[in-house]
């Protein structure tokens, strides 16, 4: 796991690309790599490689980055884990051609695999990964982004070159990069607490996105091509039993877990006393000879919003006879962690979670441990969201035979009850208009009231257009490629291709890589996620039950108290919080940024902040808090 960095700056730039240039944008990432630094410019000055190390597999210093084949044609930086990295270099001994210079390094392997089956050797990788790979000869230059989106990559195209990094604060330090917002972004921000890839919230700096490589020439012309799809490989299970598809995800699961246990490091598990984190716990500890290390986060009080859970995580701890370690939160931890936090995330996302994150990360790091496995992804591919279960309703009631007359008459209804603003407005709206009530697992604002927040020049510009922009080319490829075009396939699509890479895997990664921790995912495992895509809705929503088929899988590894508890997400308690120093803060600095800014209409701010909506005057906040960091 690392930082990496690098320049191409195109034949007919005049630019420069040098050592300490690179090493300065570097830099910034220096918690992302704490073990070691390297760079590598091309002689002419035109290519140039960065890398920050945190030491996972081969820590030997043969195994440093930049790292070149044997006859310097290839350099690379890379930033992640290929989990079944021996495997394919036993497949690249049987060419007999390569010459290894490390015993075990992935990057290695990734470098002599290029070498042997060009970029279709993206195929064959089952991990995470950001990959910048100079190819000397055709003088390109490949960057790429894992399946799931697990690691981040950010690029810019300026003054005739292109600067990429795994933060954007490390493009903000080439001194021609301009700073200033991007206004679509934000328009779509507001919807989903994060932007959609490929733009960030800096006007001309984009993130590759998941499962995507783009191809740079040395005229700066870019090629840019989506190389995998979880709907490409569907498991054939038409004539399996329940128990068998069970067995099956049990299976996989098991493998996916084992994968990630490869490291040189010691490797621990958050554990929230859930069913993934527990499962994970379960899984991991399987013939370990040490006691696994597991980390937990909870806090000092009672709130409505949030319950503590941390007794089911000690019982399962106790189960697995793990080593426990457990960090209660305050409100002062929140305040405290702001600044920090704002600089980790390089753009706001606006998930409240990215807090508890980072105290269990650090947790993890302050008792030697240096990798952990992370339970993200298993709702969205097993239907775990009570949430859900309402979408899933009334995308079956959107979908009867009931003339669109009669929604729009149900719209001016709810407009003459001054209801406009809620989300059964914007459902209704979506519904009326022929689209899909589902727009993603995590929405801030309705377009209604988002129309309402944004300035009045802002009004104008964004005046007719809703965020459905964003989601339509992923409504389109679902619509192309699945087999069963059910509402929950799509659900699990949406939020595969855009709330988990941009919102919830960074948070994870953000955070964690902010102690120098890596976070690992075995729920995302891209073959797991293809077998999860290919079980019927059906067996799914059995009996209305969230993630009825999971829990069918795992009962026996993991106590049925803890399978059959009421669902509760790895939350905060935000709300309580607003009505406390946080909420004096949150004022002070959104009339701050309203008064100097021209993006928000301070009047319908305020209105929302006396209505005591936390959460959202949190998501607002974030953005306020963004942009005085790195804008102002």
């Amino acid at each position: 796991m690392c930082g990496i960095v690098g320049a191409y700056s195109f034949k007919d730039s005049s630019f420069p690309v040098t050592e300490p240039y690179l090493a300065k944008m570097r830099d910034t990432m220096a918690h992302r790599g704490p073990d070691g630094a390297g760079v590598w410019v091309s002689p002419d000055g035109k290519i140039g490689l960065g890398h920050r190390r945190l030491s996972i597999i081969d820590l030997s210093t043969t195994a440093n980055q930049p790292m070149s084949n044997e006859d310097g044609s290839l350099q690379i930086v890379f930033n992640g884990e290929i989990y079944n990295h021996a495997e394919i270099r036993r497949e690249l001994d049987q060419v007999g051609k390569f010459k290894w210079k490390t015993d075990h390094s992935d990057t290695e392997m990734i470098l002599h695999a290029f070498e042997q089956w060009g970029i279709e050797c993206l195929d064959k990788f089952r991990g995470m990964f950001a990959i910048g790979l100079w190819d000397a000869k055709k003088r390109e230059l490949w960057l790429v982004r894992d399946r799931i989106g697990v690691k981040p990559l950010y690029y810019s195209f300026h003054d005739g070159r292109l600067v990429f990094a795994s933060e954007i604060k490390a493009l903000l330090q080439d001194p021609d990069q301009k700073r200033a917002v991007n206004e679509e972004a934000l328009f779509h921000y507001l919807s989903f607490l994060a932007t959609p890839a490929p733009q960030t919230l800096f006007e001309g700096i984009h993130k590759i996105p998941n499962s995507t490589w783009m191809k740079i020439s040395e005229d700066g012309r870019f090629t840019q091509t989506r190389y995998w799809d979880a709907l490409d490989n569907p498991v054939p299970l038409e004539r399996m039993s329940e128990e068998e598809i069970s067995g099956k995800i049990l299976s996989e699961l098991c493998t996916a877990v084992k994968l990630r246990k490869v490291s040189d490091v010691p490797v621990g598990v958050f554990l929230s006393g859930g069913i993934d984190s527990s499962t994970n716990a379960a899984l991991f500890s399987e013939g370990e000879n040490t006691q696994v290390k597991t980390f937990s986060i909870g806090y000092e009080g009672e709130y409505k919003t949030y319950q503590n859970e941390l007794h089911y995580a000690r019982q399962m701890a106790d189960l697995v006879k793990a080593e426990y370690h457990e960090k209660l939160l305050t409100i002062d931890d929140l305040m405290n962690f702001l600044p920090q936090m704002i600089k980790l995330q390089d753009e706001p996302i606006a998930d409240p979670v990215c807090v508890p994150v980072y105290y269990v990360s650090k947790l993890a790091r302050e008792n030697g441990v240096i990798v952990c496995q992370v339970g993200e992804g298993s709702d969205e591919l097993f239907w775990g969201y009570p949430s859900w279960k309402r979408m899933l309703s009334l995308q079956i009631l959107n979908n009867l035979p009931i003339p669109a007359i009669l929604k729009k008459a149900g719209l001016a209804l709810l407009r003459f009850l001054g209801k406009e603003n809620t989300f059964y407005y914007e459902w209704l709206r979506r519904g009326a208009e022929g689209k899909p009530v589902f727009w993603g697992g995590a929405e801030a604002f309705t377009e209604a009231r988002k129309q309402k927040l944004l300035s009045p020049r802002l009004k104008m510009k964004f005046k007719g257009r809703t965020s459905w922009e964003a989601v339509a080319p992923l409504y389109d490829r679902f619509q192309n490629k699945t087999g069963e075009k059910s509402i929950l396939n799509w659900m699990s699509y949406v939020d595969l291709n855009m709330r988990l890479p941009e919102l919830l895997l960074m948070r994870v990664d953000k955070m964690s890589m902010g102690v120098s921790l890596e976070g690992r995912v075995p729920f995302l495992d891209h073959k797991f996620v293809e077998l999860a895509l290919s079980i019927p809705s059906a067996i799914k929503t059995k009996n209305g039950q969230l993630k009825h088929i999971l829990k069918k899988a795992v009962r026996g590894l993991i106590p049925d108290e803890l399978i059959d508890r009421p669902k509760q997400g790895f939350g905060v308690p935000v709300y309580e919080w607003f009505f406390d120093r946080l909420g004096i803060k949150v004022r002070e600095d959104l009339r701050e940024f309203c008064a100097k800014t021209d993006f928000l209409d301070w009047a319908e701010v305020e209105k929302l902040l006396n209505e005591g909506k936390g959460p959202q005057a949190w998501y607002l906040f974030n953005l306020a808090l963004w942009w005085k960091e790195y804008i102002e």
